[in-house]
């Protein structure tokens, strides 16, 4: 007997008759002999929907109240879900986070896990029901509501499955799986069998949509095989798995882009120890995640330096104020936002092995008129920030120079010159 985790978004449980495809699957899942869990999202469009009216409240609600509110769509799925296998002819329960007893920390809107209790959802299953839980929601110390930012549901489903010693993790989507990268981009897109937790990681944090980054670290961190997997069709997606030889030889798994990136350039700061500590400083007090960093050199006399970094453009607004104050107490001479780029990025566990993979890149981005505004590396990550209006073409260009549409991508010869 398998212990089964099955995670299923917003698309999946949009409707009733979708609710009775996933209420099918699971009970199928649970007559081949398994226990199963199951983790649902609030219902395709809902939590839009909710945070809408919230903001036609208030145009910058209590965050506190916004998870409230928003941990309500997935209250109703799994409600819903749990009714309609009983409909069926099943067992099953619905637990919320807090029944389940999913500790979090204090950060509305985007609380990180601290722990689990698996009791609860053991001796559900251990009764013959299937365990319906409301995903994306646990409760701090203070018994309040908390949400685990979007695409929460996945790190719910992957906690769970840690916490109680699942077998596999089945993460079901509107995609049947992994793809070297956007097929809505790229026709030639290719779906991978398997990745490694590394590189899945990588592309998650790269803006790639298919699983939520902090359910990456927690697979990775606990060895939690993850499946992602369509729920409309019955055909294998693409295993997430620990890092295996075969998918060494492979230099270029994927290529990403991410549209949510905003630049900031603080110009002129004075160049002396202490200077780019405090701005970040104050940046990390809003919990505001910055992402590339550049720091040219300091000017010729002139004792200053020009620090270049990008924020998430939604969060953009929120720091804008502390950013410009921070910097004029620095003694900088200004500060200019760039809201007109997107960050277009390259994984792969070969890139560890193989030289001239950057080389190639450039060239490929160079050889369509791509101008190239910062760079940032990893031993198997490589991202460019580039204009925005260069973002489709730069997709396509990266998949096609490195062969991605093969079934494996050939090694990066070095690059002539």
């Amino acid at each position: 007997m398998a212990l089964v985790v099955q995670k299923y978004g917003g698309t999946s449980v949009a409707n009733l008759d979708c609710m009775k495809n996933v209420a099918q699957r699971a009970m199928k899942t649970q007559a081949e002999g398994n226990q199963v869990v199951i983790i649902v999202s609030a219902m395709a469009g809902e939590t839009n929907r909710l945070l809408g009216l919230a903001h036609e409240v208030h145009a910058t609600p209590s965050r506190r109240e916004l998870d409230v509110l928003a941990s309500t769509g997935e209250q109703v799925s799994a409600a819903l879900v749990a009714m309609t296998i009983k409909a069926l002819g099943g067992k099953a329960r619905s637990l919320l986070g807090g029944q389940v007893r999913i500790h979090t920390d204090a950060a509305f809107t985007k609380a990180r896990i601290r722990t689990i209790e698996g009791s609860k959802v053991k001796e559900t299953v251990a009764a013959g029901e299937i365990a319906v839980v409301a995903g994306f929601q646990g409760i701090d110390s203070e018994g309040n509501i908390t949400t685990l930012g979007r695409g929460g549901s996945d790190t719910t489903a992957v906690a769970i499955a840690a916490a109680i010693g699942a077998d596999v993790c089945e993460i079901y989507t509107d995609v049947d799986g992994v793809y070297t990268t956007d097929p809505n981009i790229c026709r030639s897109a290719r779906k991978i069998d398997r990745i490694s937790y590394e590189e899945m990681l990588e592309l998650a944090s790269l803006g790639a949509k298919v699983l939520q980054i902090r359910s990456v670290e927690m697979a990775m961190k606990y060895k939690v095989p993850v499946h992602v997997r369509t729920s409309f069709s019955e055909l294998p997606g693409t295993m997430v798995v620990e890092e295996q030889a075969d998918l060494e030889r492979i230099v270029v798994a994927g290529v990403a882009y991410d549209k949510n990136e905003a630049k900031v350039q603080v110009i002129r700061v004075p160049d002396r120890p202490g200077v780019v500590a405090s701005l970040f400083g104050e940046l990390a007090q809003q919990n505001i995640s910055v992402d590339m960093i550049i720091q040219s050199p300091s000017r010729e006399g002139d004792k200053s330096t020009d620090v270049t970094f990008t924020v998430p453009k939604s969060e953009l607004a929120r720091c804008q104020d502390t950013i410009r104050k921070t910097a004029e107490e620095l003694g900088a001479a200004s500060v200019e936002f760039d809201l007109d780029i997107v960050k277009v990025s390259i994984v792969g566990l070969g890139m560890r092995s193989h030289a001239g993979v950057a080389a190639k890149m450039f060239q490929l981005l160079a050889k369509e008129g791509i101008n190239i505004h910062g760079i940032t590396t990893s031993e198997i990550k490589l991202s460019c920030i580039i204009e925005s209006k260069y973002a489709e073409l730069a997709v396509r260009a990266l998949h096609e120079g490195f062969e991605l549409d093969k079934a494996q991508a050939p090694s990066v010869p070095p690059p002539k010159g």
